[in-house]
């Protein structure tokens, strides 16, 4: 190839890449812009200008199918100085991608390497999810690009929600909904208060169609912090429910009740093939011994919690429709619908009635007065015996048998009850159900606090130690009992540790052992000064910055007693005030006094709710600064 060609080809690339480049560069406008809208957001490297959402439906009369069609466009910039991104889209075997680019401002298309691969998670085991996603780098600051999304829904029913905020700030925003006449489509507002939403409802008699539109400007971010909330809770949203479409005067029913809902459910149900000869004989052996229908039942529920394996499995319908119970029980493994009814099916085999329920956990804010996919999220067991409702969640290891998990107390449960159903609520607990206490009686030696303590657990705060007790590889469950009771201080050294029986989930759980605490005495003169709080708890709950409720993972009841016996020949000079905080959602108290010979140091911890409101950070992060100065102050002891 000649040295005249080579040149010609360097010269053309040379003119193509120089062609490619005109018009994308940021305007003087631009970087202001950016700058502008940093100094708001000073989290976000990148803000969506402007983003118009588009939703049309179709009709797949053939599978009697109602299909949505959403196409998003947006302009994104960049706001600091570089920024790369990833842009990310999931899809499964009931949705299409069609279009997934981006292009530059001049409307060339920006080859950015887009992958497409199935979604692995550590909680799946298998599932039809996949995602689209491509790396996107903004060279310097104010530089923009323009997204596009086509993507197709085959079935309605799956498209629930569109929610108004995005990872990045949004400048303006545009939802557009056009529901033509022959579908009958109820939206439904959630978290609108105290946000400028603009809508508006219009006919278009061209397309024969409501064109319903939702605009609004200047929209936060969407805040990804730990222990929060659900989504549905926090940010605004829209829920789209499907209820009938007409075509050629016949009317089609989707989902227009919670019985339109269950029927879908339950035809699924059906679906399944039962083999009860598989579960006979385990069956047999978990009940022939037991002298009480609750000792048969207990014995079987937590023989499905300890021998069956979680893992959640998606996979269209599968995703919907529990596994074959004999599927279960052979591969030792399944998702909450699968462990539902295999508990369900062994439960029967001993001949109690037991049926599959639908629930929306904590994490969902919707109830069964509304039917569509997005209202429940888990399944359980309900067992119906001597006039009384059990729920069964055999994913709750160590729940014990009438116990329930926070995140499904106080939920709406759907039951099958043959062709119809039953929605009832899971009961609720409060704080005193899931107490901790801990208690010390301790003396001086020398420079060192040594003595006798004990911890008891109760409900979730029971399942909780157990759950993470079990979990750890057996020849590490000594090594990790002591780093929990010393909270990894390297000042406490624990011994003598004794327990009660690890493996029962239906009595109270206790340990107990001695403990030596060092660098917690100092002597002067005729002078000792102890820091007696080695535990600190709650301390670090400091809300600075967050912006959502911190929600605990369940309701807690703390109670700590310690007792130190004052030396002979000393007398109490200084203890620290008590302080305390009485709120709606919670109470804390703390107090020393001297009774008799002893200091006696109490606090009592109740989070009657299992959370802390963010109405609620600035009063409880002053009241906690006292605290941990509290937690810091020392006892003085002078010789008498």
């Amino acid at each position: 190839m000649s040295k005249r060609f080579y040149a010609f080809l360097l010269l053309s690339l040379f003119v193509q890449q120089t062609y490619s480049q005109k018009n994308i560069d940021p305007t003087t406008e631009d970087i202001v812009l950016a700058k502008k809208i940093r100094e708001k957001h000073t989290k976000s490297d990148v803000a969506i200008l402007s983003s118009s959402e588009n939703i049309t439906f179709g009709l797949n009369a053939k599978e009697e199918k109602v299909t949505v069609l959403q196409n998003i466009k947006e302009n994104l910039m960049n706001i600091t100085h570089r920024a790369d991104i990833q842009k990310v889209e999931f899809y499964d075997s009931e949705t299409e991608i069609e279009d997934f680019q981006m292009k530059f401002r001049n409307d060339k298309k920006a080859n950015f390497l887009v992958k497409d691969e199935f979604y692995k998670s550590d909680d799946l085991f298998y599932n039809d999810a996949r995602v689209k996603y491509m790396t996107v780098d903004f060279p310097v600051q104010g530089y923009s690009y323009n997204y596009e999304l086509n993507k197709k829904y085959k079935d309605v029913k799956y498209f629930t929600t569109i929610y108004f905020n995005d990872e990045y700030p949004i400048v303006k925003k545009e939802i557009k909904i056009s529901v033509p006449n022959w579908l009958e489509l109820e939206i439904k507002e959630f978290n609108f208060a105290g946000l400028e939403i603009k809508k508006e409802i219009k006919n278009d008699p061209k397309s024969n169609s409501t064109v319903y539109t939702y605009l609004l400007e200047n929209v936060a971010p969407g805040v990804n912090e730990k222990l929060s909330p659900g989504p549905s809770y926090i940010y605004p949203h829209i829920m789209l429910i499907a209820k009938s479409y007409t075509k050629d005067n016949k009317k089609t029913t989707l989902f227009s009740t919670t019985a339109d809902l269950y029927k879908w459910y339950k035809s699924l149900v059906n679906m399944m093939k039962e083999n009860p000869a598989a579960l006979k004989d385990k069956v047999k052996e978990l009940t022939e011994k037991a002298k009480t229908d609750e000792e048969k039942i207990k014995n079987i529920y937590y023989w499905v919690q300890d021998n069956i394996r979680y893992i959640a499995f998606e996979d269209g319908i599968a995703g919907f429709k529990p596994d074959e119970s004999q599927n279960v029980f052979q591969k030792r493994y399944g998702d909450c619908k699968g462990m539902a009814n295999l508990t369900k099916q062994m439960l029967k085999e001993a001949g109690f009635d037991a049926r599959l329920t639908w629930i929306g956990t904590k994490r969902i804010a919707y109830d069964y007065t509304i039917p569509s996919l997005s209202v429940d999220n888990h399944m359980i067991c309900t067992l119906f015996h001597n006039g009384k409702k059990y729920f069964l969640d055999g994913t709750e290891k160590f729940n014990s048998f009438g116990e329930y998990a926070e995140r499904i107390q106080g939920k709406d449960v759907l039951i099958e009850d043959g062709d119809k159903f039953i929605i009832e609520k899971v009961p609720s607990s409060d704080a005193l159900a899931n107490t901790e206490t801990f208690s010390a009686k301790l003396h001086i030696e020398n420079e060192t606090i040594t003595g006798k303590t004990s911890n008891t657990f109760t409900g979730e705060s029971r399942a909780s130690f157990l759950y993470s007790y079990n979990n750890i590889k057996n020849n590490n469950k000594e090594e990790a009992l002591q780093n929990y009771l010393t909270d990894d201080d390297k000042n406490l050294t624990i011994a003598s540790v004794s327990t009660s029986d690890l493996s029962n989930r239906d009595k109270k759980l206790s340990l107990e052992y001695d403990i030596r605490i060092d660098n917690k005495v100092s002597r002067f003169d005729n002078d000792i000064y102890i820091d007696l709080d080695f535990k600190k708890e709650f301390g670090h709950l400091l809300f600075k910055e967050r912006k959502n409720d911190f929600e605990f993972p369940h309701k807690e009841n703390y109670e700590a007693l310690l007792k130190l016996e004052i030396p002979a020949g000393y007398k109490v000079t200084k203890l620290p005030e008590s302080l305390s905080i009485q709120k709606p959602d919670y109470t804390v108290n703390i107090s020393y006094e001297q009774v008799g010979n002893e200091i006696v140091y109490k606090k009592k911890f109740e989070f009657k709710k299992g959370l802390i409101k963010a109405s609620d950070f600035i009063e409880w992060n002053a009241f906690t600064e006292k605290m941990n100065k509290l937690y810091n102050e020392q006892i003085t002891l002078t010789k008498s």
